[in-house]
């Protein structure tokens, strides 16, 4: 049993934060600490610490998993939308030739990851995109909020395939080059409509299949 009370919480945080991320641990399971602590090998403590800190973060609700709504997945693309688009303008303003070689870099890694069949790979990419143009926005409290909606937001997309959506690496280079050019309002429009297609597509695919 792990005995160093730092180590055991951190461990008990990255093991049911990992397991809820990759589908193992499945929406709306309700999380037994005693279980738990058998299974990762820790003491009941950094169990609790563990869960009230995944609950701070959104992805624990009364002891279970959070299993998003489609209603859920409506709230996190607004905010989204709003927040993106400001800091997309933001980007397209301040954002360091470094920074949008990276941004750069991220769509071809889509792009080939896509091609690959690669989904978690492509994920990744896409992340790394749209959190480059955040982190512009220079405001901790609006990226906090960010991280947290994208975490809940990987939850919708462990489920369906959301890069299967036709043009959405192509959208991220139009973002890209709006950004490069300095068009702040270009930038901040296109975001808002890749956010918009994606939040849209989703709903079609909560829809055809009858359930999230």
């Amino acid at each position: 049993m792990v005995s160093n009370k730092m180590n055991a919480q951190k461990l008990a945080y990255e093991y049911i934060r990992e397991s809820m991320l990759d589908g193992t641990y499945k929406g709306g399971m309700k999380l037994v600490e005693e279980r738990l602590a058998d299974e990762i090998g820790v003491s009941r403590t950094p169990i609790r610490e563990a869960i009230k800190r995944l609950e701070q973060e959104g992805l624990i609700k009364n002891k279970h998993i959070y299993n998003p709504t489609a209603q859920d997945l409506i709230y996190i693309y607004e905010m989204r939308i709003v927040l993106e688009s400001f800091a997309a303008k933001r980007a397209a303003k301040n954002m360091t030739a470094e920074k949008v070689k990276e941004l750069e870099n991220t769509i071809q890694v889509s792009r080939n990851s896509l091609m690959e069949g690669q989904s978690k790979n492509t994920y990744n990419a896409n992340q790394r995109f749209h959190d480059l143009i955040i982190n512009e926005c220079q405001n901790p409290i609006m990226i906090e909020r960010l991280a947290q909606a994208q975490t809940i937001f990987y939850l919708f997309s462990l489920r369906l395939d959301i890069y299967s959506r036709p043009n959405i690496i192509d959208e991220h280079e139009e973002i890209y080059k709006a950004i490069k050019s300095k068009d702040e309002q270009l930038a901040g429009e296109l975001i808002a409509e890749n956010l918009y297609k994606d939040m849209n597509f989703t709903l079609e695919l909560i829809g055809r299949n009858g359930q999230f």
